[in-house]
């Protein structure tokens, strides 16, 4: 019993004097990661307004913000993919400065936003949503729209 304790506290010894590792990753790092977790997913446009949110529909639920997780807010979020009750989506913005920024995409106005003001659609950052945090089904964003964002997702990031 002595001998384990005393490997025991040994080993803590050791632990205590490891160095931490740097920090998180860059950003962009992160970022990438949140893309390729969609790689090989196949793009289709699919909405149905039966109160499921489908690819190809905007709709409304909670976003955390990146930099504190434990804060965020309700945003307009377009369905880019389904696996069972999980959906995938990229959050859209309606702030102007966002025009002609690298990972975001100009969407133009739609029913989604009530005061039909221009949307971007960010396209590095791949929300992962349940079925029943959906809180609305926004619009239906049309086809020609969705195949613009697709082709971005597809040559940027090799999604099918």
């Amino acid at each position: 019993m002595a001998n384990l304790l005393r490997n025991v506290a040994a080993r803590v010894g050791r632990m205590a004097k490891r160095t931490p590792a740097a920090g998180p990753p860059p950003a962009q790092f992160a970022r990438r990661r949140q893309v390729t977790a969609l790689r090989r997913r196949r793009l289709v446009y699919a909405p149905q307004l039966d109160g499921q949110a489908d690819p190809g529909e905007i709709v409304w639920t909670w976003v955390a913000y990146e930099d504190d997780p434990r804060q965020g807010k309700d945003r307009p979020v377009l369905v880019v993919g389904r696996e069972g009750r999980t959906l995938f989506g990229l959050m859209l913005s309606s702030q102007r400065e966002r025009d002609g920024q690298r990972h975001w995409l100009a969407l133009g106005s739609g029913a989604w936003d009530r005061e039909h003001r221009p949307s971007w659609v960010r396209l590095d950052r791949v929300l992962t949503m349940r079925e029943d945090g959906i809180r609305r089904e926004g619009a239906v964003l049309d086809r020609a729209r969705f195949e613009r964002v697709s082709q971005v997702l597809r040559a940027r990031y090799g999604w099918t």
